[in-house]
Protein backbone atom coordinates (compact mmCIF):
# COMPACT_ATOMS: atom_id res chain seq x y z
CA UNK A 1 0.00 0.00 0.00
CA UNK A 2 0.96 3.12 -1.17
CA UNK A 3 1.66 6.35 1.33
CA UNK A 4 0.72 9.35 0.91
CA UNK A 5 2.32 12.30 2.67
CA UNK A 6 0.33 15.77 2.87
CA UNK A 7 2.13 18.87 3.56
CA UNK A 8 1.35 20.33 6.57
CA UNK A 9 1.19 23.54 5.39
CA UNK A 10 -1.14 23.20 2.66
CA UNK A 11 -3.05 21.31 5.26
CA UNK A 12 -3.31 24.25 7.38
CA UNK A 13 -4.14 26.63 4.27
CA UNK A 14 -7.30 24.31 3.10
CA UNK A 15 -8.84 24.31 6.77
CA UNK A 16 -8.20 28.43 6.62
CA UNK A 17 -10.00 28.99 3.35
CA UNK A 18 -12.40 26.19 3.59
CA UNK A 19 -15.55 28.58 5.04
CA UNK A 20 -14.80 31.55 2.41
CA UNK A 21 -14.90 29.19 -0.24
CA UNK A 22 -18.18 30.48 -1.28
CA UNK A 23 -18.59 33.67 -0.25
CA UNK A 24 -18.70 35.19 -3.20
CA UNK A 25 -21.72 33.56 -4.36
CA UNK A 26 -23.38 34.27 -1.23
CA UNK A 27 -22.78 38.60 -1.78
CA UNK A 28 -23.62 38.10 -5.41
CA UNK A 29 -27.21 38.97 -5.83
CA UNK A 30 -26.94 41.76 -2.81
CA UNK A 31 -23.63 43.18 -2.30
CA UNK A 32 -24.80 45.00 0.92
CA UNK A 33 -26.72 42.01 2.84
CA UNK A 34 -26.04 38.36 4.38
CA UNK A 35 -29.82 37.77 2.58
CA UNK A 36 -29.00 37.55 -0.73
CA UNK A 37 -32.45 38.63 -2.07
CA UNK A 38 -32.32 39.45 -5.78
CA UNK A 39 -32.58 43.33 -6.32
CA UNK A 40 -36.93 43.73 -6.82
CA UNK A 41 -36.83 47.01 -8.87
CA UNK A 42 -37.05 50.57 -8.25
CA UNK A 43 -39.67 52.42 -5.87
CA UNK A 44 -42.10 52.79 -8.89
CA UNK A 45 -41.69 49.15 -9.85
CA UNK A 46 -41.94 47.64 -6.05
CA UNK A 47 -45.09 50.29 -5.18
CA UNK A 48 -47.88 48.10 -6.51
CA UNK A 49 -46.81 44.74 -4.03
CA UNK A 50 -46.73 47.18 -0.99
CA UNK A 51 -49.48 46.80 1.37
CA UNK A 52 -49.38 49.80 2.47
CA UNK A 53 -47.59 52.93 1.51
CA UNK A 54 -47.09 55.90 3.75
CA UNK A 55 -45.63 58.87 4.23
CA UNK A 56 -44.09 58.98 8.17
CA UNK A 57 -41.58 60.23 10.54
CA UNK A 58 -39.41 58.04 13.18
CA UNK A 59 -40.80 58.62 16.70
CA UNK A 60 -38.76 56.01 18.52
CA UNK A 61 -36.50 52.80 17.95
CA UNK A 62 -37.60 49.28 19.60
CA UNK A 63 -34.93 46.63 19.33
CA UNK A 64 -34.94 46.25 15.72
CA UNK A 65 -38.00 47.96 15.25
CA UNK A 66 -38.66 51.74 14.78
CA UNK A 67 -42.29 53.69 15.17
CA UNK A 68 -43.33 56.07 12.99
CA UNK A 69 -46.13 59.35 13.19
CA UNK A 70 -47.78 59.11 9.84
CA UNK A 71 -48.40 62.34 8.32
CA UNK A 72 -50.07 60.86 4.61
CA UNK A 73 -51.12 57.66 3.86
CA UNK A 74 -50.16 57.59 -0.07
CA UNK A 75 -51.84 54.24 -0.64
CA UNK A 76 -53.30 51.48 1.42
CA UNK A 77 -55.35 51.08 4.70
CA UNK A 78 -56.02 55.02 5.91
CA UNK A 79 -57.08 54.82 9.36
CA UNK A 80 -53.27 54.36 10.95
CA UNK A 81 -51.77 57.03 12.78
CA UNK A 82 -48.46 55.58 14.65
CA UNK A 83 -47.15 52.14 12.74
CA UNK A 84 -44.29 49.70 14.49
CA UNK A 85 -41.96 48.71 10.86
CA UNK A 86 -40.06 46.01 11.87
CA UNK A 87 -36.24 46.41 10.08
CA UNK A 88 -32.59 44.33 9.93
CA UNK A 89 -32.30 41.53 12.31
CA UNK A 90 -30.61 37.93 12.18
CA UNK A 91 -30.56 37.62 7.94
CA UNK A 92 -33.86 39.17 7.59
CA UNK A 93 -33.70 41.13 3.68
CA UNK A 94 -34.13 44.59 5.44
CA UNK A 95 -32.29 47.45 6.01
CA UNK A 96 -30.52 48.39 9.29
CA UNK A 97 -32.25 50.74 11.97
CA UNK A 98 -29.23 53.09 12.22
CA UNK A 99 -30.50 54.01 8.64
CA UNK A 100 -33.50 55.67 9.83
CA UNK A 101 -32.29 58.06 12.92
CA UNK A 102 -35.33 59.56 14.89
CA UNK A 103 -36.99 62.58 13.71
CA UNK A 104 -35.94 61.67 10.06
CA UNK A 105 -38.94 61.88 7.76
CA UNK A 106 -39.41 58.51 5.13
CA UNK A 107 -42.15 57.91 1.95
CA UNK A 108 -42.04 53.28 2.65
CA UNK A 109 -43.71 50.59 1.19
CA UNK A 110 -44.78 48.22 3.25
CA UNK A 111 -45.62 44.63 3.75
CA UNK A 112 -47.88 43.46 6.37
CA UNK A 113 -46.83 41.03 8.96
CA UNK A 114 -50.09 38.43 8.72
CA UNK A 115 -48.19 34.93 9.84
CA UNK A 116 -44.66 34.37 11.69
CA UNK A 117 -42.15 31.88 11.27
CA UNK A 118 -41.34 29.37 14.13
CA UNK A 119 -38.29 31.25 15.37
CA UNK A 120 -39.92 34.91 15.39
CA UNK A 121 -39.02 35.21 18.66
CA UNK A 122 -36.02 34.86 20.50
CA UNK A 123 -36.36 34.93 24.73
CA UNK A 124 -32.72 35.75 24.97
CA UNK A 125 -32.89 38.57 22.75
CA UNK A 126 -36.28 39.71 23.19
CA UNK A 127 -36.13 43.18 21.47
CA UNK A 128 -34.94 41.53 18.40
CA UNK A 129 -37.39 39.47 16.47
CA UNK A 130 -39.14 39.14 13.36
CA UNK A 131 -41.71 41.26 14.32
CA UNK A 132 -45.24 41.40 15.32
CA UNK A 133 -48.43 40.09 14.19
CA UNK A 134 -50.24 43.42 12.36
CA UNK A 135 -47.65 45.52 12.31
CA UNK A 136 -45.26 45.94 9.00
CA UNK A 137 -42.26 44.71 7.68
CA UNK A 138 -39.40 47.48 5.61
CA UNK A 139 -37.36 45.10 2.69
CA UNK A 140 -34.25 45.97 1.12
CA UNK A 141 -34.72 44.08 -1.73
CA UNK A 142 -35.74 47.42 -3.94
CA UNK A 143 -36.38 50.63 -3.73
CA UNK A 144 -38.83 50.21 -1.01
CA UNK A 145 -37.88 53.40 0.88
CA UNK A 146 -37.36 56.79 -0.25
CA UNK A 147 -35.93 59.85 1.96
CA UNK A 148 -38.35 62.75 2.47
CA UNK A 149 -37.30 66.66 2.96
CA UNK A 150 -39.80 69.31 3.04
CA UNK A 151 -42.12 68.13 0.67
CA UNK A 152 -39.72 66.48 -1.79
CA UNK A 153 -38.24 62.27 -1.72
CA UNK A 154 -34.97 61.36 -3.24
CA UNK A 155 -34.05 57.51 -3.18
CA UNK A 156 -34.24 54.48 -5.62
CA UNK A 157 -37.25 55.99 -7.40
CA UNK A 158 -37.39 54.98 -10.89
CA UNK A 159 -36.12 52.50 -13.03
CA UNK A 160 -32.52 52.86 -14.26
CA UNK A 161 -31.09 54.27 -11.12
CA UNK A 162 -28.17 51.91 -10.54
CA UNK A 163 -29.40 49.05 -7.67
CA UNK A 164 -28.32 48.74 -4.39
CA UNK A 165 -28.16 52.45 -4.47
CA UNK A 166 -30.24 54.34 -1.94
CA UNK A 167 -29.07 57.58 -2.06
CA UNK A 168 -28.21 58.50 -6.07
CA UNK A 169 -27.62 61.84 -7.54
CA UNK A 170 -30.91 63.00 -8.66
CA UNK A 171 -33.26 65.76 -8.45
CA UNK A 172 -35.68 65.68 -5.68
CA UNK A 173 -39.12 64.98 -6.89
CA UNK A 174 -42.07 66.80 -4.93
CA UNK A 175 -44.07 64.17 -2.99
CA UNK A 176 -47.21 65.76 -4.96
CA UNK A 177 -46.32 64.51 -8.06
CA UNK A 178 -45.24 60.81 -6.12
CA UNK A 179 -48.85 60.94 -5.26
CA UNK A 180 -49.95 61.69 -8.70
CA UNK A 181 -48.12 58.62 -9.91
CA UNK A 182 -49.21 56.58 -7.65
CA UNK A 183 -52.92 57.38 -8.24
CA UNK A 184 -52.37 56.89 -11.82
CA UNK A 185 -52.52 60.44 -13.39
CA UNK A 186 -48.88 60.91 -14.09
CA UNK A 187 -46.48 58.36 -15.72
CA UNK A 188 -43.14 57.28 -14.97
CA UNK A 189 -41.62 59.23 -17.79
CA UNK A 190 -42.70 62.06 -15.88
CA UNK A 191 -41.15 60.76 -12.60
CA UNK A 192 -37.57 60.51 -14.63
CA UNK A 193 -37.88 63.64 -15.93
CA UNK A 194 -38.20 65.33 -12.94
CA UNK A 195 -35.53 62.99 -11.19
CA UNK A 196 -32.69 63.64 -13.46
CA UNK A 197 -30.13 66.07 -13.06
CA UNK A 198 -28.89 68.33 -14.82
CA UNK A 199 -25.12 68.71 -15.28
CA UNK A 200 -24.93 72.32 -16.34
CA UNK A 201 -27.35 73.29 -13.62
CA UNK A 202 -24.93 71.45 -11.42
CA UNK A 203 -21.92 72.35 -12.13
CA UNK A 204 -23.55 75.97 -12.39
CA UNK A 205 -24.44 75.77 -8.95
CA UNK A 206 -20.76 73.99 -7.18
CA UNK A 207 -19.22 77.16 -9.99
CA UNK A 208 -21.27 79.73 -7.93
CA UNK A 209 -20.79 78.05 -4.17
CA UNK A 210 -17.13 78.09 -4.53
CA UNK A 211 -16.76 81.51 -5.59
CA UNK A 212 -18.56 82.52 -2.99
CA UNK A 213 -17.04 80.64 -0.41
CA UNK A 214 -15.73 82.42 2.25
CA UNK A 215 -18.63 85.23 1.54
CA UNK A 216 -20.99 83.29 4.18
CA UNK A 217 -23.61 86.15 4.29
CA UNK A 218 -24.78 85.44 0.71
CA UNK A 219 -24.93 81.56 1.46
CA UNK A 220 -28.42 80.05 2.20
CA UNK A 221 -27.96 78.98 6.13
CA UNK A 222 -27.51 75.07 6.26
CA UNK A 223 -27.63 74.82 9.76
CA UNK A 224 -31.72 74.09 9.11
CA UNK A 225 -32.91 70.44 10.25
CA UNK A 226 -32.19 68.10 7.69
CA UNK A 227 -35.39 66.95 7.69
CA UNK A 228 -37.99 69.59 8.11
CA UNK A 229 -40.96 69.56 7.21
CA UNK A 230 -41.03 73.01 5.59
Amino acid sequence: MRTVVLNPLLAVAGLLLAPYASAGDEQESNPIDVCTCLWEGSFTEVADSADLIILGAVTEHRGNAADFAIEEVLRGPDWHTYIRVWLKARNYCRPAIEKFPLGSRWVMALQHIETLPDDAFDPLTPNISYGRLNDWVLSSCGGYFLQAHGRTVRGNLVPGTPRWDFDPDMNPVLIDLLRSHLTGSVDVENLKSAAEEDPEARALMLNTRSFLRGQDTLLPDNKAPINSPH
